[in-house]
């Protein structure tokens, strides 16, 4: 069997990480202003809806009820150097964060550099 490639040409600050952050609908575009101050290796943006905390909940809008078991959300999915994490992680949860239940979450994993192609 093959060994596995070696990594020295990757600085282990330089490693790739991926940060999945849902986030409400309306906070989505300052996260992502706010994302322009650190430097991205590629992103997407996806609308999703999210279920947590609020559970099976009625409330009314504009006159009529809703079921608030999955709640809209914006998922944002991008890629930064390791050591831009901390900048990244900081810009999304000082956009993001309202301190009302259903702000969302942020998500980290770690990417083995060896199995991306940019």
């Amino acid at each position: 069997m093959p060994e596995p490639a070696e990594t020295d040409e990757h600085d282990p600050g330089s490693a790739p990480v991926q940060i999945i952050a849902l986030v409400k609908p309306f906070r989505a575009q300052a996260v992502l202003a706010a994302l322009e101050s650190v430097e991205i290796l590629g992103g997407v943006v996806r609308e999703a809806m999210g279920y947590g905390r609020q559970k099976n909940r009625l409330h009314q809008y504009l006159g009529s009820e809703y079921n608030t078991s999955f709640l809209p959300k914006v998922e944002l999915t991008i890629f930064v150097e390791e050591r831009h994490l901390a900048a990244a992680l900081r810009a999304i949860a000082e956009q993001a964060r309202t301190g009302r239940i259903g702000d969302g979450k942020i998500l980290i994993l770690r990417c083995h550099p060896d199995y991306l192609a940019w």
